[in-house]
């Protein structure tokens, strides 16, 4: 009785795990639960299909690169738009610089004009050529013309005639260049 027990075991077995085999047979087998589908002829697309096919999409496309296009610009500007804040900030920055500087020597020459104007012409000379040419240009041109005269011939004829070009230059409308 305990073969026809063990037999009947092994049986029960065999059952409960047959189901499940089978399955995986099934599964392994490709295809197996595959749809046959009546071939329909030439599935390749015709020459008209593909250009129906590239103007159906062609708007949504050409809209999109403008959105995209459009977007860069917006960026673009953007970032224009505050290079130039930028630009016009630091403008009105400089132009405030300049205009405190040219007080600054409008100040400077016209007491240095009469610093000039005070001394004797031999140590007015004296000083005035060993400074910038234009400068000295500038307080000779500041002092009137006998005051210039007797300054100008008591200095070195090289700087008197250095500092004359550069005043001459300054009378001519149509010099653009430094004369030294």
């Amino acid at each position: 009785m305990t073969k026809i027990t063990n037999r009947n075991s092994i049986l029960e077995l065999l059952r409960r795990l047959a189901l499940p085999a089978a399955g995986l047979v099934l599964l392994s087998i490709p295809g197996a639960f595959a749809q046959e589908v009546a071939p329909q002829g030439d599935i390749t697309p015709t020459t008209d299909e593909v250009k129906q096919f590239c103007t159906n999409i062609a708007d949504p496309a050409r809209d999109q690169r403008y959105l995209l296009q459009k977007q860069e610009l917006e960026k673009l500007r953007a970032d224009i738009d505050s290079r130039i804040a930028e630009m016009d900030k630091r403008k009105a920055e400089y132009q405030d610089w300049l205009k405190r500087r040219d007080d600054f020597l409008k100040q400077a020459e016209a007491g240095l004009t009469d610093i000039y104007k005070k001394m004797k012409p031999d140590a007015a000379a004296v000083q005035l050529q060993d400074v910038r040419p234009e400068l000295a240009a500038a307080v000779i041109m500041r002092l009137g013309p006998s005051r210039s005269s007797l300054i100008l011939n008591e200095m070195d004829s090289a700087k008197a005639a250095t500092i004359a070009g550069i005043i001459a230059s300054a009378s001519d409308p149509n010099t653009s260049k430094d004369p030294t």
